[in-house]
């Protein structure tokens, strides 16, 4: 089962229940989402469906806030600290490597790896848990697929784009 929740700027975010759910969530996240993770602790991976044309720099720091909230909600031992470091990136800079544990990631490039300090903010988790809807994972599976879809399309019209102004 995969949760979503619908967060501030109107925002898709989508989290896995356990280790072998958070596995499946790499392979299947789109490249431009965001994936959270509270720093060096156990913690669900939280990932939050970008609209085109954001970043990470332009993204609206509620909906940030909103995420960062949302996976020290999420972290057995984060939940109950005060602060905690919440560790975010582009899913495409999610690295697996053989001798990996079942949900356990590194990163391509470090640089790229962002760091937030959160302090608990009960009043940010409630609201966001009355927008909780559950989906099965063949269900989100289907939102990578037709990505993939809509991508293929897009590059085999660029190509004919192209095509057309080479021969006119």
């Amino acid at each position: 089962m995969v949760f979503t929740y619908l967060i501030r700027g109107d925002y898709l975010v989508y989290v896995g229940i356990d280790k072998y759910e958070n596995e499946e969530l790499i392979k299947y996240a789109l490249p431009n989402d965001l994936w959270f993770h509270v720093d060096s602790e156990s913690s669900a991976h939280v990932y939050l469906r970008m609209k085109d044309g954001d970043t990470m720099e332009t993204l609206p720091d509620e909906a940030l806030e909103d995420c960062c909230q949302l996976v020290k909600s999420r972290s057995i031992k984060g939940c109950k600290l005060r602060s905690v470091n919440i560790v975010y990136t582009p899913a495409s800079n999610l690295k697996k490597t053989n001798g990996m544990d079942i949900g356990q990631v590194g990163f391509h490039q470090e640089k790229l790896r962002k760091l937030r300090k959160v302090i608990k903010d009960n009043s940010i988790v409630n609201r966001i848990e009355k927008t909780k809807q559950e989906k099965t994972l063949e269900e989100h599976k289907k939102d990578w697929f037709d990505y993939q879809k809509e991508l293929k399309l897009l590059r085999a019209k660029e190509y004919q784009e192209r095509v057309c102004l080479v021969h006119g």
